[in-house]
């Protein structure tokens, strides 16, 4: 199990909780062990995401919709109304056209559906040595995915703009989770 880390103070800015300095702890939400979408989530969005849904508390919730990172489903309106808690493993680095992605998402989900994902924030990336991110660059272009350099302050005005409030962002490990609720 990796270490999570996360942060002791916040920062208050616009009613938006930005969580800025590191407590080190261990997270142990409870788990039923035979529950095939927290598989499917751990398997995909690792452990970090797991134990952040868990500092939330929402890994429990029963109105849960976990998008892949890997395989496309295709849900119409009817499917998205009773989903409470929308988890996208992709990062938002990796979505083409990220705006029209957001957008199509507020105007699907019930109202305060919280929506959770992650992405690489660019502040954090630059803090992390050439090598890593050079490798990171030469990995992206040879596997010909998109990747698209964004940060925290981005992230919160595409949510706000399309009509999500964003409640948390806190930074594990290099990647950016958020929780976003539509309005």
């Amino acid at each position: 199990m990796e270490d999570i880390y996360t942060f002791q103070s916040s920062r208050v800015e616009s009613d938006r909780k930005l969580r800025t300095t590191f407590l080190e702890r261990k997270i142990s939400p409870e788990r039923n062990l035979a529950d095939p979408v927290i598989d499917n989530l751990i398997a995909e969005g690792g452990e970090n995401f797991f134990h952040y849904l868990g500092w939330l508390g929402l890994v429990n919730d029963p109105a849960m919709l976990v998008l892949s990172s890997r395989h496309h489903y295709y849900y119409d309106c009817n499917d998205l109304r009773g989903v409470k808690t929308l988890i996208n493993l992709k990062k938002l680095n990796l979505i083409r056209h990220l705006d029209s992605f957001i957008h199509t998402l507020n105007n699907v989900v019930s109202p305060k559906t919280n929506f959770i994902g992650c992405f690489y924030d660019r502040g954090t990336q630059r803090r992390a040595s050439l090598s890593e991110r050079i490798h990171k660059k030469f990995i992206n272009f040879f596997d010909s995915r998109i990747f698209i350099e964004i940060g925290k302050k981005d992230v919160i005005r595409l949510m706000e703009s399309n009509g999500f409030k964003v409640i948390d962002m806190t930074e594990i490990n290099g990647v950016t989770y958020f929780r976003t609720q539509n309005n």
